[in-house]
């Protein structure tokens, strides 16, 4: 039979712990969080340097012990969340908790494939370390209002978005027919014509296929006035939602981060997580 006091010192260790890791709103929290995201920001330079090739030539030993000391910081940091969490499980399986997998396995997965063919599969592991910059998000509250304004006119960009596709669909269709005979053109085909209307209306404009009669110029100056709004439309929308957000009730002007898995989706006066059913602070 365990020992009473070992119990409650195990109790007020994971209680301590659970403070640090999860209490973004403790100074203990806080100060754990800012050196996290210094340690996740130079864990994704690291990334970006060591794509470089002069780079990694010069300084390979310093990119790779650099990164294991990293994976292992973060495998602890992972342990203990792991460790301190109510429900281990419901935290392994959040969005959070999958990035953090996910942003160590590289590095392991590294020890077992050693040989020459597998070189290639280690270079694209190390890009999923870039996963770590999704765990930058946690510590930004801010972005909570964004998430609502998303969800929020999730349905009116999708309606603006189907309108866009049936315009680029009549005016590729229009651009073969007015195009198509022309030579060198590049208007041999609609599909290559609707890659011209979308890359158009997008403003991106390569101009690697570019209508050569008057029509079709002046088709493609349509094109492009109107391929202004496709830019302003959903940008409109959403930060009307924002506004609509920070003007609404008091209700959502808070954010509650659920202890257990990390998730933002409650209400100023919310007792229980909607997501695992935890009891929120």
């Amino acid at each position: 039979m365990q020992n009473p006091k070992n119990i409650s010192k195990s109790r007020q260790l994971k209680n301590d712990l659970f403070e640090i890791i999860f209490g973004w709103e403790t100074p203990r929290g806080k100060l754990f969080d800012i050196l996290l995201l210094i340690l996740i920001v130079l864990s994704i330079i690291l990334v970006m340097l060591e794509s470089v090739p002069a780079l990694d030539e010069k300084y390979h030993t310093f990119f790779v012990i650099s990164e294991w000391v990293i994976t292992v910081l973060f495998t602890i940091e992972y342990a203990l969340r792991l460790y301190c969490s109510p429900r281990p499980k419901n935290y392994a399986t959040s969005f959070f908790g999958v990035v953090d997998f996910v942003s160590i396995l590289p590095s392991y997965l590294s020890l077992f494939l050693v040989n020459t063919q597998a070189l290639s599969i280690v270079r694209s592991l190390r890009l999923m370390r870039a996963f770590r910059i999704f765990q930058m998000t946690r510590y930004t509250s801010q972005g909570f209002y964004l998430l609502v304004a998303l969800k929020n006119s999730f349905a009116k960009i999708i309606v603006f978005l189907v309108f866009v596709l049936i315009f680029t669909s009549i005016i590729g269709a229009i651009m073969y027919v007015v195009e198509g005979s022309e030579p060198d053109t590049g208007f041999d085909s609609i599909p290559r014509s609707l890659y011209w209307a979308i890359t158009t209306l997008s403003t991106v404009g390569y101009g690697d296929i570019a209508p050569s009669t008057a029509l079709g110029q002046t088709l493609a100056a349509i094109v492009m006035i109107l391929g202004y709004s496709v830019i302003a439309v959903p940008t409109g929308i959403l930060s009307a939602e924002m506004v609509k957000g920070k003007k609404g009730p008091p209700s959502v002007k808070e954010i509650i981060v659920c202890p257990n898995c990390e998730s933002s989706k409650h209400f100023k006066h919310a007792t229980f997580c909607q997501d695992c059913g935890h009891l929120l602070p």
